[in-house]
């Protein structure tokens, strides 16, 4: 069993971060910040390559290694905090759980269905708090715009769409061996798509505004995958799913942005709509007889979010919960058994110079007009008439 961390405003609590390059600097740079305020002390870090002088600057003392297990025994650490590759969290996350340290799980969860399921079932029997790394959901707004829906503000609700037009390079997918793949040589699920990896937070998100969170709330999806990109997974996607209280919520993404911009969910009502930029806190209400209204709101850190559960002995609720993800883990499993993603065609994009020098990426002309009117009108490609999303039918049909 664990050891609950009681004592808020004591002694701070050892971390280990296992994986502490690539979005693994921004869980660095946040144990910084918590360590200057007397919450963590960084214990340990673990790397197949051990983090440089540089790179570590700030913290001492910190244990290296490339075994987790060893690592948590040898520290002492109360909390781990997993971001490595998706294939290995349910078996990282399953290391911390056995020895009882609690966790800061990076999403997505897991690579499947089974291996989340093996993973929540896991915490759950070792009795540790989890907390998977879906950022957005501790955002503020989350709750001010649910009370705004139930209170009729905008009318009837209508439906969210959720839209993500980013920009990735060609050597984004050079940077792991993971990266764009769905699946490893063995037959081992990967599935680092658009719609399960760098934009998952739309999908979250709209789930949660939604309040279709868990795995039995969904009653229908239906996926629009393709590529322009040389890569197995999807970089040009949509998602529309139907809730067990009548809901539709549509998710189009793409990293071959013309022009990237911030990701936002749409909540349409009979009477307004309400827009959320989720990585900026900002919201945007819209409705008849009156005018625009915009407020940003704050935000609670996860990990902070995890400190306070623990050291409230669990009168804190944790923000983000294994089990709060399920509807996001069957979003994640039907991408996994659909067919895989359709090449588009030539003529659908160009290749452009990347943000780094000697860099190219790909864009999907027109794409970003298509991702904002599939937010708009709750449509998918194929219903907005894409030519390749067609074509692409067409083929597989």
């Amino acid at each position: 069993m664990s050891t609950p961390v009681t004592g808020a405003g004591t002694a701070p609590v050892p971390v280990v971060l296992a994986g502490a390059r690539g979005h693994g600097r921004w869980h660095l740079a946040n144990l910084r910040r918590l360590a200057d305020a007397g919450r963590v002390t960084l214990a340990g870090v673990c790397e197949l390559t051990p983090l440089t002088d540089e790179e570590s600057a700030g913290f001492t003392g910190v244990a290296q290694s490339a075994d987790l297990g060893a690592l948590l025994d040898t520290t002492g650490a109360r909390v781990a905090i997993v971001c490595t590759p998706i294939p290995t969290h349910t078996d990282l996350a399953l290391i911390a759980a056995e020895r009882g340290v609690h966790l800061l799980l990076e999403k997505p969860p897991a690579p499947s269905y089974g291996e989340y399921r093996r993973m929540a079932d896991g915490v759950a029997a070792a009795g540790i708090a989890c907390q998977i790394g879906f950022q957005s959901l501790g955002s503020h707004a989350v709750p001010h715009i649910r009370a705004l829906v139930r209170d009729g503000l905008i009318g009837e609700p209508l439906g969210i769409g959720a839209a993500g037009a980013w920009a990735r390079d060609e050597a984004y997918y050079r940077r792991a061996p993971w990266a764009g793949r769905r699946r490893f040589d063995d037959g081992s699920d990967v599935l680092d798509g658009v719609l399960t990896n760098p934009l998952a937070h739309a999908v979250a998100t709209a789930l949660a505004l939604d309040g279709a969170t868990g795995a039995d709330d969904l009653t229908d999806i239906r996926t629009e995958l393709f590529r322009a990109n040389a890569i197995e997974a999807d970089d040009t996607s949509y998602v529309e799913l139907g809730t067990r209280h009548g809901s539709r919520i549509t998710v189009a993404a793409t990293l071959c942005a013309e022009r990237p911009d911030e990701p936002y969910v749409v909540v349409h009502g009979s009477r307004g709509r309400i827009t959320f930029w989720y990585k900026q806190d900002r919201v945007l209400v819209q409705r008849a007889g009156h005018g625009p209204e915009e407020t940003v709101h704050g935000r609670t850190d996860l990990l902070e979010n995890l400190l306070d559960h623990l050291a409230t002995d669990g009168a804190t609720p944790l923000l983000v919960t294994p089990a709060t993800t399920g509807a996001f883990m069957r979003v994640v499993e039907a991408i996994r058994r659909a067919p895989d993603p359709l090449a588009l065609p030539a003529e659908a994009w160009s290749a452009l110079p990347g943000d780094r020098d000697g860099t190219v990426r790909r864009v999907v002309h027109g794409i970003d007009g298509l991702v904002a009117a599939s937010a708009d009108t709750l449509t998918g490609y194929t219903g907005l008439g894409a030519f390749w999303a067609r074509q692409g039918l067409e083929a597989a049909s």
